[in-house]
């Protein structure tokens, strides 16, 4: 069960529901890559479907790391967990899925509250929900973001 404190409005509205990380250009850092975000604040306004959006944001041709901050329902209760994606598409460069390969493990170490990890590696996989529901629950998973599964 996740405890949080009361927040004002403004505050929800600033919490980020999916932000993708990538790394610097020369390579040493990761950082959080500049307008690939999606706060709570846009739900409704110019973001619809936050799931859409956050696969959206995805590169086709290079890796990134993702946290997303996904609400559920199963057949009991509704949920909300963050998941770790490790986006490694096909065609990235080998380089580039070495690198975030291997300093994959520095990152999470930054987050509490980790659930799952997922790593995909292309569209196939992760366009369609019901692959994100089976990693957070499987078949007791009902409904992603308030839409049916």
């Amino acid at each position: 069960m996740k405890v949080r404190k009361l927040s004002s409005s403004d505050e929800m509205k600033k919490r980020k529901k999916a932000v993708l990380f990538c790394l610097s250009e020369d390579k040493k850092k990761i950082i959080v890559e500049e307008g690939k975000q999606i706060l709570l604040g846009d739900i409704g306004e110019s973001v619809e479907d936050p799931y859409a959006c956050f696969i959206k944001l995805l590169p086709l041709n290079d890796c990134r790391y993702g946290l997303y901050d996904a609400m559920y329902e199963t057949k009991e209760t509704m949920k909300e967990d963050l998941v770790f994606v490790f986006w490694a598409p096909e065609g990235a460069p080998e380089t580039s899925k070495m690198i975030y390969a291997s300093s994959k493990d520095a990152i999470k170490k930054n987050f509490t509250g980790i659930k799952h990890e997922w790593q995909v590696n292309g569209l196939d996989e992760i366009q369609d929900r019901s692959s994100l529901a089976n990693k957070l629950g499987g078949n007791v998973v009902v409904s992603l973001e308030g839409r049916r599964l």
